[in-house]
């Protein structure tokens, strides 16, 4: 499941920086001479930057370089991008054509990032120029060099588009920016991610007005990130929806984002609670089991014999099974309409075993409770239930 979000990628920086002296002209060069077949998978990319450079920052900018110099940005996808993809289509995609949107340079640029042992993740947002805020979102990435926070954006990183027509002029103005300082132009839908003590509202953005320092609550971001890579999928878009919310859903990018979470999270629990339900099948069956072998056991009579405190451990270890099986149904939780009837006839099949095993407990306790002339009796008369 994915939203439907497109990636604004049409660098309106060439109107607003100037390019400085490249002083990672040594490691780009040397990017330049990677093989070919190292750049048809992010694992070569990552081992040929990782056999040639030494330090984190050397090969974050050996990334950069490369991720920027050799994907053109593909004018065609920008509104009609395929909703379907994997972040490992996109990927596969972007290698072997060289051409992709915002989303394609993020995720390769934070898959060799990962891969070299560099900490990275791909952060959505929008964006704002010249006071103009555009009207599709984007991603970039954040990756940890010497244990300092640093953002990149391999997009606009990578040139400009004018007219339809993409020009590719690497731009170093993007490269391992001062979250503080990309923020006048990049911001993450969900706030943890602009790694500010003091983050920014959607309103301070989109109006370039901050509020006073003293009327803020002060964040921990580092805590946060950790805490929050810690939780599954589904608390991951639940605490990400409500910080989205709580920081103003103020134009349609956000609310759509915030949408989209929140279903993230509906449909995760949902998956997690059929994964539940058919692991509930599964003990019932189990259960169903144990429960017809005690049945047969006492159909032959309880032969060969055993102890009356085994007979009593085993119909009880039954029922317990159920009674858990019977607790577990109820707390299950949404499971979608398709499997609505699969959750209620379990219910019901498992009220109907438990009932059946209370039964033969009953006749149990009674058979265990007479000497072994009235046991004789009860067993004569028993008829296995069809």
């Amino acid at each position: 499941m994915r939203a439907t979000f497109l990636s604004l990628c049409l660098f309106l920086s060439l109107l607003s920086f100037s390019q400085a002296k490249n002083e990672f002209a040594g490691i780009d060069s040397k990017m330049d001479k990677i093989p070919t077949q190292d750049s048809n998978s992010t694992i070569a990319i990552a081992n040929y930057i990782s056999s040639n450079f030494k330090t984190e920052a050397e090969k974050i900018r050996a990334l950069f370089y490369w991720t920027a110099s050799n994907i053109n940005y593909d004018v065609s996808k920008m509104l009609t991008p395929n909703v379907n993809e994997t972040t490992q289509d996109r990927i596969d995609d972007v290698l072997r054509t060289k051409k992709g949107v915002c989303s394609h340079y993020a995720e390769v640029f934070n898959d060799v990032s990962n891969k070299m042992g560099v900490s990275c993740y791909v952060i959505e947002g929008f964006t704002k120029q010249n006071g103009k805020v555009a009207n599709l979102s984007h991603a970039w990435c954040a990756a940890k060099i010497d244990k300092k926070w640093y953002l990149f954006d391999p997009t606009w990183g990578a040139g400009y588009v004018n007219n339809n027509t993409f020009f590719k002029k690497l731009n170093n103005s993007y490269f391992k920016v001062q979250p503080n300082v990309l923020i006048a132009s990049h911001m993450p839908f969900d706030y943890i991610w602009q790694f500010l003590d003091l983050p920014l509202t959607n309103k301070e953005f989109l109006e370039g007005k901050r509020q006073p320092l003293n009327s803020k609550k002060q964040l921990d971001f580092e805590k946060e990130i950790t805490r929050y890579q810690s939780l599954g999928d589904s608390d991951k878009a639940f605490e990400s929806s409500e910080r989205i919310e709580k920081n103003g859903l103020l134009n349609a990018l956000v609310i759509e984002q915030y949408k989209y979470k929140k279903e993230a999270f509906r449909v995760y629990t949902q998956n997690k609670n059929i994964e539940k339900l058919n692991a509930l099948y599964t003990s019932y069956n189990e259960n169903i089991f144990l429960l017809n072998d005690f049945i047969i056991y006492r159909f032959k009579k309880f032969k060969p014999a055993q102890s009356d405190e085994e007979m009593r451990n085993w119909i009880q270890n039954v029922k317990g099974k159920f009674k858990k099986c019977e607790t577990d149904v109820y707390n299950i939780g949404i499971v979608g309409k398709e499997n609505t009837g699969s959750l209620s006839n379990l219910k019901k099949s498992i009220a109907t075993a438990l009932m059946q095993t209370e039964e033969q407990e009953q006749f149990l306790m009674e058979y265990l409770s007479k000497n072994s002339i009235g046991r004789k009796v009860m067993l004569s008369n028993f008829k296995i239930r069809n």
